[in-house]
């Protein structure tokens, strides 16, 4: 910075004319108006403002002006500084809507989608109904008993009374994980178990009696996957082995659990059949829960559930067989029992009026929602 001077040198105070003050405060105002941004706004405002800016060092040059000059140029100095802080202001303004406009579209939030993004999912029907079946069980006093999916094939089939040449013990019907040369000391080969079944085994060689257990799980048969079949399904199984027991014991608990799932008016009825590891056998019917019975030879009022027959096949179920009871190493002249058991998939079917088996397995999440997240 100059020294004061007693007279007017105009090369010394060059940058105090009034051509230079306008030229500085034009260039400001330029750069200002070219800033497209709030940053390029920012770094023009560094430049035409700051301490080192061309009006800032101007003004400093006052200081070297004689008394009677020092008034006419600050004036001019401080018109353009505040010229240029008001151009400042405006475009800081103008810039700042225009930012706000932009983000009131970019980050627009549409408030009529749900404000959860996080879908809800479902637990699966059929472990709801398992779970279901089993506690009607639990409730009477039957303990839940379970067993590997890849079974001995002697729990599969030779204790309970299936003979080597059955049509079951067939590789088209049967998954075979390993032949009958095994590994174990028997030379029983290994399958997917084809039924609940083999847990009835296991249990009376692990169990003391008396045994009442109930036994949910999945299963594997070469079927076809189509409306009505799949090839891993699930069943759920009941066996009871005390002393005294009787087919009347049978009937009672099939009316039990028949009425607990689908009302106290419902009834069942047993057929004849055959079972290998039953002895009397029979298949278990339930009234039509949709009909109850009306529709039998009344052609006025059909039933697309039951096809007007007024029962609806649910399981196999009968007598112990005491050839499953002596290679379980129980005494058939003590002790007796009961067992039944059915497919958790056609038991929803029943339920939910599912008229296609493939929407259970296609993991769908719009099939199991509406049944809902009951535990």
């Amino acid at each position: 910075m100059s020294a004061p001077n007693k007279s007017y040198d105009p090369v010394e105070v060059e940058t105090l004319k009034p051509e230079e003050i306008e030229r500085m405060r034009d260039e400001a105002l330029a750069a200002f108006a070219a800033a497209d941004s709030l940053d390029a706004l920012h770094e023009a405002k560094v430049a035409q403002t700051g301490p080192t800016s061309p009006l800032a060092l101007a003004n400093r040059e006052i200081g070297a002006l004689p008394p009677h000059a020092k008034a006419e140029a600050g004036k001019r100095v401080g018109q353009a500084r505040g010229a240029v802080n008001k151009a400042l202001a405006a475009r800081q303004v103008e810039l700042e809507a225009e930012r706000d406009a932009r983000v009131l579209v970019e980050e627009a939030v549409d408030v009529t989608l749900p404000y959860d993004r996080v879908p809800s999912g479902a637990r699966h029907p059929l472990t709801t109904m398992m779970e279901r079946v089993a506690d009607v069980f639990v409730a009477m006093g039957y303990e839940v008993a379970e067993g590997p999916e890849a079974e001995a094939e002697w729990f599969n089939f030779d204790a309970l009374n299936f003979l080597p040449d059955h049509p079951a013990r067939q590789m088209q019907d049967t998954f075979f994980v390993q032949g009958p040369e095994g590994t174990d000391e028997s030379g029983s080969g290994v399958v997917l178990r084809t039924h609940t079944s083999p847990v009835q085994a296991r249990a009376l060689l692990d169990r003391e009696l008396p045994v009442y257990i109930v036994c949910p799980g999945r299963v594997f048969r070469t079927d076809e996957l189509d409306a009505t079949h799949t090839p891993v399904f699930h069943q759920i199984e009941l066996l009871a082995v005390d002393e005294g027991l009787t087919m009347a014991d049978l009937k009672g608990t099939l009316d039990h659990m028949v009425q607990a799932l689908f009302g106290a008016d419902m009834k069942t009825r047993l057929r004849p059949n055959f079972f290998p590891f039953t002895e009397p056998s029979a298949e278990m019917d339930m009234l039509c829960y949709v009909c109850k019975g009306e529709s039998i030879g009344n052609p006025d009022r059909p039933c697309r559930t039951c096809s007007s027959e007024g029962w609806i096949e649910l399981g196999g179920c009968g007598m112990v067989n005491p050839r499953v009871l002596t290679a379980c190493g129980v005494d058939p002249e003590k002790y007796s029992g009961f067992a039944f058991g059915f497919g958790i998939e056609r038991m929803l079917m029943f339920r939910h009026n599912v008229e296609d088996m493939r929407d259970m397995v296609e993991g769908d999440v719009r099939f199991t929602r509406p049944f809902g997240m009951e535990i």
